[in-house]
């Protein structure tokens, strides 16, 4: 084979490997039972994730173990094929944008300011290109009149369309959500996963950790489901895991969100 064209099938296989892998992992705390227990996935670029499971099952700290806030004791986590864990984790933030439940805006600073922060002072980019990046996003999630405004002035809901702007204003590769709707009023939660689904539809890779079910059912590629810090079920059809799940875990899982209909019945005197 021709230099160029052995060039050209390594580019494409680059193209068709995982952007996001985790190999084997393991947490735990103080030498305790594993948070998360050998846990395996992988990502595919453009591909939404949607990782469900009961509070407590490891959900929220297998997001902070790929992005390097916490540390891992076994196993490996690559991004674009390279080892970000480990003696690696300085690198872990490098293209991975993170949004969690409590929105953690600097209060002092304007709507315009907390989204421009990152990409100025640690990305050093040019102040032009970021404003015109800053209207762009902040017109799109429906918050460019606002945007000399300040946190406290602003919902839950506007408070976490900012916090989504911020994260995608450092150009991601993959996005990971910690229950962004968790501290919102119901109102504000479709808004805000309004969001999510139009970043779905132009093609953001995601994982997405919720107890929203409709919502998983309508954004997610794949779903994987959690208990006890090991994955139980693993589906590439959304429609199929929530119309018939194979496992008994995930149908018991399921039907606590299931409600029969009450019968009224007058109490007789």
């Amino acid at each position: 084979m021709r230099t160029d064209e052995s060039t050209a099938v390594s580019e494409r296989a680059d193209a068709k490997a995982p952007v996001l892998e985790v190999s084997h992992l393991v947490k735990s705390y103080g030498g305790k039972k594993p948070v998360l227990d050998d846990v395996s996935f992988s990502v595919d670029r453009g591909q939404v994730v949607v990782v469900l499971g009961p509070s407590g099952c490891g959900k929220s700290t297998l997001l902070r173990c790929i992005v390097g806030l916490e540390d891992i004791q076994g196993g490996v986590v690559f991004f674009n094929g390279q080892q970000i864990s480990g003696e690696k984790r300085d690198h872990a933030a490098a293209g991975i944008g993170m949004v969690f439940q409590s929105y953690d805006l600097f209060p002092h600073m304007s709507v315009m300011k907390n989204v421009t922060l990152a990409p100025l002072v640690a990305q050093k980019r040019a102040k032009e290109e970021v404003f015109a990046q800053a209207e762009e996003w902040l017109r799109r999630v429906g918050l460019w009149d606002l945007r000399d405004s300040y946190p406290s002035s602003l919902s839950g809901g506007q408070k976490q369309r900012v916090a989504i702007v911020r994260a995608l204003m450092t150009n991601p590769e993959v996005m990971l959500f910690d229950e962004i709707t968790a501290a919102l009023d119901p109102e504000m939660v479709h808004e805000v996963l309004g969001v999510v689904m139009e970043l779905a539809r132009l093609g953001l890779t995601m994982v997405i950790v919720t107890h929203e079910m409709r919502f998983a059912r309508a954004v997610a590629d794949r779903i994987l489901l959690i208990d006890q810090g090991t994955i139980v079920e693993e589906s590439d059809d959304a429609e199929k895991f929530f119309s018939s799940p194979s496992t008994a875990r995930a149908k018991e899982f399921l039907r606590t969100f299931e409600f029969e209909k009450v019968s009224h019945n007058p109490i007789s005197e």
